[in-house]
């Protein structure tokens, strides 16, 4: 299969890119690195992408950013961080990437285990990755005969722990093959509209 990565230069992104690339054609995309570059929040930079690569069989995207701070202190600019970005930002891989892919491809996005289990300051994020599970559930819905669409939704990381670990107490971190795992399942895999969580 041919397969862009958005974010392919990530934590995340990363690993998936290098275990898919032992059995399929990987591209990678991200802001400032990768094969070709993406701005998520333009849907010009969106379509220039898919321009330049053209048809693919998968679409996968472990990019999107949002603002952490406590909810008292967040303005309403800082919550479109997390709207732009993690969530109109795959939104618009959707939308635009659909008309990329080729008979009986796939898209696959992420978000985290914040969606389930949100921790102090993770507001911003845990409404994102809860508006992007809504998104898939009824996008999949309406194309069930055209693409597949399904979202993983990663626990802390390993590589991420030492970094990260202090915001995420009593979390057990996944392996990244674990977690690259779930993305092998929705890229490969028969199903659709689903959510793959990836925790402990």
């Amino acid at each position: 299969m041919k397969i862009v990565v958005i974010g392919g230069h990530g934590t995340i992104g990363s690993a998936v890119a290098k275990h898919l690339m032992k059995k399929h054609e990987v591209i990678t995309a991200s802001r400032n690195s990768g094969d070709v570059q993406i701005n998520m929040e333009s849907s010009e930079s969106i379509k220039s992408m898919f321009e330049q690569i053209g048809k693919v069989d998968a679409i996968v995207n472990c990019a999107g950013a949002t603002k952490w701070g406590p909810f008292a202190e967040l303005s309403e600019e800082d919550f479109y961080v997390g709207l732009r970005g993690k969530l109109m930002g795959q939104v618009n891989i959707v939308r635009i990437g659909k008309d990329y892919l080729n008979k009986g491809g796939s898209i696959t996005l992420t978000t985290g285990v914040l969606a389930d289990d949100p921790v102090f300051g993770a507001t911003n994020s845990a409404m994102a990755n809860n508006a992007i599970h809504g998104f898939v559930l009824a996008v999949s819905q309406e194309h069930l005969h055209e693409f597949r669409l399904n979202v993983v939704s990663p626990e802390l990381v390993e590589d991420s722990a030492e970094r990260l670990g202090n915001a995420f107490p009593g979390h057990t971190p996944v392996s990244m093959q674990k977690v690259a795992k779930g993305y092998e399942r929705s890229v490969e895999g028969l199903r659709t509209g689903e959510i793959i969580r990836v925790y402990e």
